[in-house]
């Protein structure tokens, strides 16, 4: 990993968080929800429970805002998570590489076969939410 600062990363994905979230929700207060309910299974439950939080949010139908939000949301954490600046993730772009990011944790080999890796990406992921959640308080 090159030497960069990652709480710039995190402030930059924290900003694009609730930005698409926002626009899928368009309303400030279901984006900061969505953003503190994420942040807080990601905290107490951590980084599969919350892509599977997530993955339980989408539904099929692209007209449900919170599905979209949700989507936004989990492929958001996913380009973060495999930025190339810390490549803790291989998958391939998509409208569902969440999906993709969940496999990828869960693996034999994966994320999360390697704790430090994995505490690694639960921090950049809580720090880039912390900030999606100030960002999306600054929105109403």
């Amino acid at each position: 990993m090159s030497k960069q600062n990652l709480d710039r990363l995190c402030a930059q994905f924290g900003y694009d968080m609730a930005q698409g979230v926002n626009r899928a929700f368009s309303k400030a207060l279901d984006t900061e929800n969505l953003i503190t309910k994420s942040l807080g299974i990601l905290q107490e439950d951590g980084v599969y429970a919350f892509f599977l939080y997530l993955a339980s949010q989408i539904k099929g139908d692209k007209k449900d805002k919170r599905s979209e939000g949700a989507r936004t949301l989990a492929n958001q954490a996913t380009e973060l998570l495999k930025h190339e600046w810390l490549k803790l993730i291989q998958v391939d772009d998509g409208e569902d590489a969440y999906k993709k990011a969940m496999e990828e944790i869960r693996r034999e080999g994966g994320l999360a076969s390697n704790l430090d890796q994995l505490l690694l990406a639960k921090r950049l992921l809580e720090q880039a939410l912390i900030y999606a959640r100030y960002h999306a308080k600054a929105l109403e």
